[in-house]
């Protein structure tokens, strides 16, 4: 049997996918051009706080929230044209989601590096 490690996994799909700092990231948010999307789970929210502008989607919940028929689409909550943004406390749940959103066909993808820890060193709102 040859299972790959997290860090093989994690490596992989940084090769394959783009990775933006926080301040690129904001800028987007700021020429309303992506949708940011917060994949940690609901207790790391109550204890860091909320990014401002962001739109909570539990990793576990990615694949059925970013289904393109899912509420968050039809709600208008997120808009299929613009670039989805993920990140997550750090980067390595954000870099293995894009990497299945990209399978699912998503190509107007990213993920912030460094995650919510480079998030909150940048300009970004916390509330």
């Amino acid at each position: 049997m040859n299972v790959k490690s997290i860090q093989t996994l994690v490596s992989e799909a940084l090769q394959e996918i783009k990775t933006i700092n926080a301040d690129e990231a904001l800028k987007m948010i700021e020429d309303n051009s992506c949708n940011l999307i917060d994949i940690r789970d609901a207790h790391e929210l109550e204890n860091t706080g909320k990014v401002e502008n962001s739109v909570h989607v539990p990793r576990g919940m990615l694949e059925i929230y970013l289904d393109p028929n899912s509420a968050l689409f039809q709600q208008g909550v997120l808009d299929q044209n613009k670039e989805m943004v993920l990140f997550c406390a750090g980067g390595v749940r954000s870099a293995l989601a894009v990497k299945a959103l990209k399978n699912m066909g998503y190509e107007k993808i990213s993920h912030i590096g460094g995650g919510f820890g480079a998030i909150s060193q940048s300009k970004f709102k916390i509330v």
